[in-house]
C-alpha cells in the first residue's frame, strides 16, 4: 500500500470527519483506481473503533440503471438510501471515475429524476447535517483533464490533498471576520461587472473538513440582491456535457438570460431543474496555492487561488440565504492575470485585484504565504 494512500486516510477519518469510537460512517466509492483508499478508510475507521457501512457507486455500474429507470424507480432508490444516510454520524465521498462522460447521453429527464433522488432526497436535506468529506482520487482520465501525466498529476494530488490545512485555517480568520462585517459586494471583471449584498450571513472557512482538497472560505448572497452581469471563464460540466464562457445575466437575484459555448440545452436544464436554481446559494474566494489553473474538476477548481465562484442552487445550511434547490453548481471565474485580471470590492473597498489580496491583514491568504 503507498504510503501516501494510508496518510491520506488517517487525515481523512482523524481529521476531516473526526471520526469517534462507536460512530457509524458511510465510505462511497466511485471508480476502481479508488479502491486501494476505500479499503484504508475502511481500515483506519475501524482501527479508531468506528463501524464503517461502504458502497461502490461507479457510473460504468450505475448506468444501466440511470438509462433506463423511471420516475418511480428513482424515488424508490432514493427513498430505500435515505435512511441509509439518516442512519450514520459521518460520510467520506471517494470520487475517481473512470469516465466522468458515462452519463453523457442519459435523457434530460432522467438526470432530473437521479439528481433530485441522489441530491434533492439524500444528499443535500440529510448528508449535508453530517460529518462529511468528498474528494476525488486520482486515476488516468483526471490526469488527461489536467493535460497532465499519470505519474506527475498523482505526485500534485497528493501534494495539494495533504496541504497544511491548520495553517491555511489561521491565515482564514481575518477573511472571515471581513466578511461577517460586509454588506455590499461588486465583482469586477472581462465581461462581468456584478453587484450583491452579503449582509447578517455567516462566513465558513473550508479548510481541509468537508472537502480535499480544499482552500475557500464561503459565504451566500442576499437572495434578491443580485444584479449585473457575470461571465465565467472556466469550463464545466453539467449534465454529461462540457459548458465553457457561461454568462448569466442578472435581476433581483434572479437569472434571467443564460448563455454558454456548448450545448444550450444542458444549461437551461440545469437551470429549470426546480425553482431555486435560477437563484444563487453561495459566494465563496479560493485560496488554495497548489492550484492555479482548471482542469473540469469542480473539488479542485472551486479551490483555485485567485478564483470565485458564484453558485446557482441550492444554500448550504451554514449560510442559509434562503434559497432551496435540487441544484448546487459551483462555476468558476479566475481572476489572476493569466484569465484576465479581475477586482473584487467589499464595501466600496479593494480586497482583492488579480488575484491577490491587497489589505494587510488579507495577505497570509496570498500563494507565496500558503506553501
Amino acid at each position: 500500500m503507498d504510503s501516501r494512500v494510508t496518510n491520506l486516510a488517517e487525515q481523512l477519518i482523524t481529521y476531516s470527519v473526526k471520526l469517534q469510537p462507536g460512530e457509524k460512517i458511510y465510505i462511497e466509492i466511485k471508480g476502481l483506481e479508488a479502491m486501494d483508499l476505500g479499503r484504508e478508510l475502511v481500515r483506519v475507521a475501524t482501527e479508531h473503533g468506528g463501524v464503517p457501512f461502504w458502497y461502490y457507486n461507479d457510473e460504468t455500474l450505475s448506468r444501466g440503471f440511470v438509462r433506463n429507470a423511471g420516475e418511480e424507480q428513482f424515488k424508490a432508490w432514493g427513498a430505500f438510501h435515505k435512511p441509509i444516510m439518516e442512519a450514520v454520524d459521518a460520510y467520506i465521498g471517494v470520487r475517481g471515475s473512470t469516465n466522468p462522460f458515462d452519463l453523457a447521453d442519459v435523457d434530460s429527464d432522467r438526470m432530473k429524476w437521479h439528481d433530485q433522488a441522489y441530491w434533492g432526497e439524500v444528499h443535500i436535506p440529510i448528508r449535508l447535517k453530517k460529518k462529511w468529506c468528498v474528494l476525488r482520487y486520482p486515476n488516468p482520465s483526471m490526469a488527461q483533464a489536467a493535460e497532465r501525466s499519470t505519474e506527475d498529476f498523482a505526485e500534485f494530488y497528493f501534494r495539494v490533498c495533504t496541504l497544511d490545512y491548520a495553517k491555511m485555517s489561521k491565515a482564514m480568520n481575518p477573511l472571515a471576520a471581513l466578511i461577517e462585517k460586509t454588506d455590499r459586494v461588486h465583482l469586477k471583471g472581462p465581461g462581468t461587472d456584478l453587484k450583491f449584498s452579503i449582509q447578517g450571513l455567516p462566513a465558513v472557512k473550508c479548510d481541509g473538513g468537508r472537502n480535499i482538497p480544499d482552500g475557500e472560505v464561503y459565504t451566500a448572497p442576499v437572495k434578491d440582491s443580485v444584479n449585473g452581469i457575470i461571465q465565467y471563464n472556466t469550463k464545466t460540466r453539467q449534465g454529461g456535457a462540457v459548458l465553457d464562457n457561461i454568462r448569466f445575466e442578472c435581476r433581483d437575484g434572479k437569472i434571467v438570460d443564460a448563455t454558454c459555448d456548448g450545448p444550450d440545452e444542458k444549461l437551461q436544464e440545469a437551470l429549470d431543474i426546480d425553482e431555486g436554481a435560477r437563484f444563487f446559494g453561495e459566494f465563496a474566494l479560493g485560496v488554495n496555492p497548489w492550484i492555479t489553473t482548471p482542469m473540469l474538476d469542480t473539488l479542485f477548481d472551486e479551490k483555485i487561488s485567485g478564483s470565485f465562484h458564484l453558485t446557482p442552487g441550492n444554500a448550504y445550511e451554514s449560510a442559509f440565504n434562503g434559497n432551496k434547490s435540487a441544484q448546487h453548481w459551483d462555476i468558476v471565474m479566475i481572476q489572476t492575470p493569466e484569465w484576465g485580471g479581475g477586482e473584487i470590492w467589499f464595501d466600496d473597498v479593494l480586497i482583492r485585484k488579480d488575484g491577490l489580496f491587497v489589505p494587510e491583514d488579507l495577505r497570509g491568504l496570498n500563494p507565496d504565504n500558503l506553501k
